[in-house]
This record gives structure tokens, C-alpha cells and sequence, in this order.
């Protein structure tokens, strides 16, 4: 195992989006990176312009995967003081159009991916007395359209937070969660037609999408000694979305 006092955080869904900000804010503040996703192809092409990362093919909703995962993480750094948990799958539809199986999908890596992930990182990060930053949504905190899969999962994702810090605590371990509203990625920009961008900046306080550095910003800030007194908080990076009334008029003409 190699042994090292560069402070190490695990990423997961880092190939893309918010993730791979979210890696290269930790660089920037000196730490080493294990970058965890399952699109082997993309994840090794954006590692291989990095340094002081990890690439770790993984499917998170798999324990197999993730126990593996985190064998080959500490034979690389010896230790783990920060874990992410930002890897989600996103499958929008309608109740009567959503299937058992699409539902259990959704879930297995949304809710069952951070639940596994944090139980095969906390012996590291007890040691550590390192901490846990779980990436929710705001679809978890308001229902909104087509979300019946993707909101449950999130909210969950947000009470799994908060017992996790009031079981951790006691062993230094800090919980906290991140729920993102619209962000400027490019899935949203190949989905969100321009009636859709429209009607969440009409319902956005702030007026426009947010983008994946200002959340990374929120993440690493909460991984920091800086939030040392923060523990079982759920942070919503919206724009004052969830201070704002319901619904789009837009996706609910379909």
C-alpha cells in the first residue's frame, strides 16, 4: 500500500459535468484525485490530461465494483479523506410510463451507489476522520414532472445524509449534501429546448442555469476545515430555485 500525507478524495461519476469540476477544484487545492466512473472510455481520456489522479472504472450500484474500487484507491494513496458522492443516473417520464424496472435502475445507482460507496470508504475515513459529500437535487426537495424515479431518489439520498451524520459524527466523520438545481452542462443543453431554459429562468431567482464550477465551488467548500462545524446540512446551489413557487407550464404541457 502506498503510504502518502497528500490528502486523497474519491470522485465518483468524475468523467463529465459536475464531477470532473469538481476533480479539478481538489487538484487546484493540492489533493490527489481518484477518479471513479463507468464510461471507461471518456474517464481515461480526461484523466490522461491530469495529474495526481486515479482513473478507477466502476459501476457504483455494483458492491463487487465498488469494494474493488476501493481495494485499488488505497493501494494507490493509503487513505481517503474526502468521498463524493456525485455519480446519478437521470430517467425522466411520466408515473404512468414509469416501470418497475426503470424505477429500480434510477435507484440502484442514485441511492443504493452512495449507500454502498460510503460503507466501503468509511473504515478509511474514520481513520482519517475525513467526510462525505453527497450530491442530491433539488428534484429531491420539490416534486416536479417526469421525476417520480429520479426526485425519490434524490430525497432519499438527502435523508441518508443526515442518519449518516448522526451516526458518523461521533468518529469525526463528517455528512453533508449538495442539491444542485438546473445547471449548465451539456446534457441540458442537447435536452432543454429553448421554451424549457425560458421557464426556468422565468421561475430561477437569479434568472439563469447554473454552472458545474459554482457547484464544485459549494462541494469543495464543504470537504474543507473551513465547514469543520458542518455536519448533516443539505445545501440547494439552485439560484433561489426551491425559494420559488411550482412547477414549469412547460413540461407539464405534455
Amino acid at each position: 500500500m502506498n503510504q502518502t500525507t497528500q490528502a486523497t478524495a474519491i470522485v465518483t461519476g468524475a468523467a463529465r459535468g459536475i464531477g470532473l469540476a469538481t476533480t479539478q477544484l481538489f487538484l487546484s487545492k493540492g489533493y490527489r484525485v481518484a477518479m471513479v466512473d463507468r464510461d471507461t472510455a471518456e474517464l481515461q481520456s480526461v484523466a490522461a490530461a491530469l495529474q495526481n489522479v486515479l482513473a478507477v472504472d466502476c459501476d457504483v450500484s455494483q458492491e463487487d465494483q465498488v469494494n474493488a474500487m476501493m481495494h485499488t484507491v488505497l493501494q494507490w494513496s493509503g487513505r481517503v479523506d474526502v468521498l463524493v458522492n456525485n455519480a446519478g443516473v437521470a430517467d425522466f417520464a411520466a408515473i404512468q410510463d414509469t416501470t418497475f424496472e426503470r424505477w429500480k435502475t434510477v435507484m440502484r445507482t442514485n441511492l443504493d451507489g452512495v449507500f454502498l460507496c460510503s460503507q466501503a470508504a468509511l473504515p478509511a475515513l474514520r481513520e482519517s476522520k475525513g467526510c462525505i459529500v453527497n450530491i442530491a437535487s433539488i428534484s429531491g426537495l420539490r416534486a416536479s414532472t417526469l421525476r417520480v424515479a429520479y426526485g425519490t431518489s434524490k430525497a432519499a439520498v438527502i435523508h441518508l445524509t443526515k442518519q449518516q451524520a448522526a451516526e458518523l459524527g461521533e468518529w469525526g466523520v463528517r455528512v453533508n449534501c449538495v442539491a444542485p438545481g438546473p445547471v449548465k452542462t451539456k446534457l441540458a443543453a442537447a435536452v432543454h429546448t429553448p421554451a424549457i431554459v425560458n421557464a426556468y429562468h422565468d421561475a430561477i431567482p437569479l434568472n439563469r442555469y447554473g454552472s458545474e464550477e459554482e457547484i464544485a465551488r459549494v462541494i469543495v467548500f464543504l470537504a474543507s476545515d473551513e465547514a469543520s462545524y458542518m455536519t448533516g446540512q443539505m445545501i440547494a446551489v439552485d439560484g433561489g430555485f426551491d425559494a420559488t413557487g411550482v412547477g414549469l407550464p412547460t413540461l407539464r404541457s405534455d
